[in-house]
């Protein structure tokens, strides 16, 4: 969630990415490259808002983060029918709106193929942007609070907007906005593209431009190569995978997460993890200004194993999952990416007991540090108040 870039493009890219990281660091002081620059404090990015608190993209979960301390916030945007960008996670609407109690919509369930998979839901290229106003958000994770179901409408991007630019101009400080284009080739095919709509959005506020606080991401890459020909907004090919063998800490991958969709009805072979090698990383180099790859490519997690090769449940609490499992970093991306002048921005952190490996004795801060060690760029959290608390704290000590 790859075509190479033409040649004569390729030194005026490399030139408007390397301005863009100078731009960067003339805005920090005289001893740190500025944040988010290489070498600079990491970013915290509010992954869809303060979403460990609040439901998921909405205002109020934007809002937290930023109160949180968050430099970005990430509204992941899809399209209504008549063609208006919302913040939601998935097109799909089923797990994070009310939309399934609303007798009104009801017929309007189905299955399709998202990205090859076939699910069943509410899709929001079904609903216009009036019915969408009637739905309410909810907290997806069945962990977390619910208590604030039902409350939340959903934002467009142009109302996210909006709220950065007037909470940043409201506390002295600049929050910047990362919005990530979800399932691009599949709006496509349903007449709905988001980049027009998206560049549109950012030229109205002023923000479609290299310094402006702005990254897009995608797991896709054709969109992103498009958009590197129309904008000099900072780019990002996020790099996902299906899960990790906890018995080897190896990648794993399964559709629809083995490889960016637009490479699958290309016709092009290979996985996500060929993005991270060095041809992948060149590839990325032309058309991209960061990678943002899933935590585990970094620091994977290995499970304990008894002498039958089964996993063992090492907190014993007769569930056997990452809070049993040994955390293994290894740098050589963040080495690699960074020597070619790439960004590295990872996801996404929470702060979960089970969702911690027990090398981390249970303390999200413990992970961040991991990670900061490792040089990362940024990091997406859904608790952005533990990520900031982390990273002034070891920015502090180092």
């Amino acid at each position: 969630m790859n075509n190479t870039c033409h040649p004569s493009r390729r030194p005026l890219l490399v030139t408007l990415a390397a301005a863009a990281l100078l731009t960067l660091s003339a805005c920090g002081g005289d001893d740190d490259p500025a944040p988010g620059a290489i070498g600079g404090k990491p970013l915290v990015i509010g992954h869809r808002g303060a979403s460990g608190y609040l439901p998921e993209h909405t205002l109020e979960a934007y809002r937290r983060a930023i109160e949180q301390g968050a430099d970005f916030i990430e509204p992941d945007l899809v399209s209504t029918q008549d063609g208006v960008l919302i913040a939601r996670h998935e097109p799909n609407l089923i797990a994070t709106t009310d939309v399934a109690d609303r007798p009104e919509f009801a017929s309007r369930r189905k299955t399709i193929p998202v990205d090859g998979v076939d699910e069943t839901g509410f899709y929001a290229s079904d609903f216009t942007l009036a019915e969408i106003r009637t739905l309410r958000a909810k907290q997806a994770f069945a962990e977390r609070s619910q208590a604030y179901n039902g409350q939340y409408r959903i934002p467009t991007f142009d109302e996210v907007l909006a709220l950065a630019q007037e909470r940043g101009k409201a506390l002295g400080r600049e929050i910047g906005v990362y919005p990530e284009t979800k399932h691009p080739t599949w709006h496509v095919e349903r007449g709905l593209p988001l980049e027009d709509k998206l560049l549109a959005s950012l030229d109205k506020v002023g923000w479609n431009r290299a310094d402006a606080p702005v990254f897009i991401q995608s797991f896709e890459t054709a969109n992103l190569k498009a958009l590197r020909a129309r904008t000099r907004v900072r780019l990002v090919q996020l790099v996902d995978a299906d899960d990790v063998d906890p018995r080897t800490g190896v990648i794993t991958y399964a559709p629809p997460f083995d490889r960016p969709y637009d490479w699958t009805r290309a016709g092009r072979g290979g996985s996500f993890g060929d993005l991270l090698t060095p041809a992948g990383l060149d590839e990325v180099k032309t058309y991209a200004d960061a990678i943002g790859p899933w935590k585990r490519y970094l620091v994977t997690v290995k499970a304990t194993l008894d002498a039958s090769g089964n996993r063992v449940d090492v907190n014993q609490d007769g569930v056997i999952n990452e809070a049993d499992y040994t955390a293994v970093a290894n740098d050589a991306i963040v080495k690699a990416a960074q020597q070619r002048g790439l960004l590295v921005h990872t996801w996404t952190f929470r702060n979960e007991p089970r969702r911690l490996a027990a090398t981390y004795a249970n303390d999200p801060a413990r992970e961040y540090e991991q990670f900061f060690a490792m040089g990362v760029n940024g990091v997406f959290s859904d608790f952005p108040d533990t990520a900031v608390q982390a990273r002034d704290a070891w920015w502090a000590r180092r």
